[in-house]
């Protein structure tokens, strides 16, 4: 049966106003900026602006307008990140905002567009606090240059933050945060490390595999969220093996926006639910972190909406059009798996993890138990979890992939 949704309801397919995509796509930030205003906030972490800053400076400066440096983003940006780049683009009278990177630098520009617009802090319009939509004005031009190809960032309405003073994150979510221009230059991401290749090729699989299952899920989302997966199965392992390979690293970078517009426009729900507070508690990346979480979810969840799951399988290449439908909503947890042991997820732990003993874990499970919940997240899972469950799955994540000697690092 075709999708009934739209035949009964309206819904707003969010998207960037526009999208700069292939080899060369940054040479036109500067002619789009200059259609915006005369002075840019240029957000950056340090190690990003190293590689990529001089290439979008020179490119803002031949189109004549004025670059204001902000390079001190944090891979898990927080308030205070968000608060001392704002400071900088109103002290020097800034009236558009350039990101460069990836989700991390997008986050803080979304921020510092939202305090520019809009009456307090950044900590207000949290959806716990302001709800959905709860960013009432829209924030000052935006254009996201994207270096990473896994976030999606630049085509949601989604923002992370951490707080540190509380240990936990945050999720801001508006419309009026969606970026205008959106640039994909596939040759920005070959100086992508293996581990990040890895992080944010699985956090877009997650993206995609969350918004296609999700109970808010349509045609549209779908759409996106399909091509999104057979990008990634494809064309990952390929990159992570070989970051020079620009026909794979330009397909991984279509696939993560597709998968960015996929859950802007559906929604996340309980891996990235788990994934906050799990990322928050540990402190590693949000794409370790989802693909920490992901097969057990897709485990959990398949026998609430099978044929979602049995095609997910079919994409990741464990099941075919001839394998019933149960049987083949069933492996799809083993396909994730197999495209986690082809990017060694798991063996960046040691480097990007503080995996605590097992008593330490357990002691915060209630915590990230409450945390998830409180996210939302949880909601739109298309089989619900209880509290209980919610914990049993924090159990089983440490046991099977955190634990040094657990069967995914062993």
């Amino acid at each position: 049966m075709h999708d009934t949704v739209l035949s009964n309801e309206t819904r707003t397919v969010v998207s960037p106003g526009r999208i700069e995509l292939g080899v060369g796509a940054v040479d036109t930030v500067g002619d789009h900026a200059a259609r915006y205003g005369d002075t840019a906030l240029v957000v950056a972490t340090e190690q990003i602006f190293e590689f990529h800053g001089d290439t979008v400076v020179d490119r803002l400066d031949a189109a004549g307008v004025e670059a204001v440096v902000y390079t001190d983003v944090r891979p898990d940006p927080t308030v205070e990140n968000i608060e001392a780049a704002h400071d900088l683009y109103e002290r020097n009278d800034c009236d558009l905002i350039v990101t460069l990177g990836g989700g991390s630098s997008i986050d803080t520009g979304k921020g510092v567009g939202i305090l520019a617009a809009n009456d307090g802090s950044i900590r207000d319009f949290g959806v716990d606090r302001a709800g959905y939509e709860g960013v009432p004005n829209p924030s000052p031009p935006l254009i996201a240059v994207n270096t990473t190809a896994g976030t999606g960032s630049e085509a949601t309405r989604s923002v992370v933050v951490s707080d540190e003073s509380t240990s936990t994150k945050f999720l801001i979510v508006s419309a009026n945060v969606v970026p205008d221009v959106a640039i994909e230059d596939p040759e920005l991401t070959v100086s992508l490390p293996k581990s990040h290749t890895a992080f944010t090729g699985i956090d877009a699989l997650t993206h995609a595999i969350e918004a296609y299952v999700s109970v808010k899920s349509y045609s549209v989302p779908d759409g996106y969220a399909e091509q999104a997966m057979e990008r990634i199965a494809r064309s990952l392992p390929v990159a992570w093996a070989n970051g020079d390979n620009l026909d794979a690293r330009a397909d991984v970078m279509v696939g993560q926006l597709q998968a960015g517009q996929a859950f802007t426009n559906a929604s996340v729900a309980l891996v990235h639910g788990l994934a906050r507070p799990l990322g928050a508690q540990l402190h590693i990346p949000h794409g370790l972190a989802n693909g920490l979480i992901l097969p057990y979810v897709v485990d959990f969840s398949s026998m609430a909406a099978p044929e979602k799951y049995a095609e997910i399988a079919r994409i990741l290449g464990v099941a075919d059009a001839h394998t019933p439908t149960r049987e083949a909503a069933d492996a799809a947890a083993e396909g994730v798996l197999r495209l986690c042991r082809d990017v060694d997820l798991t063996g960046y732990l040691d480097d990007f993890g503080e995996v605590p003993s097992r008593d330490d874990y357990l002691s915060v499970v209630d915590e990230m138990t409450q945390d998830a919940i409180d996210s939302g997240s949880p909601d739109n899972n298309p089989r619900k979890p209880t509290r209980d469950e919610i914990a049993d799955l924090y159990t089983t994540i440490y046991d099977d992939a955190l634990a040094p000697d657990s069967p995914r690092r062993s």
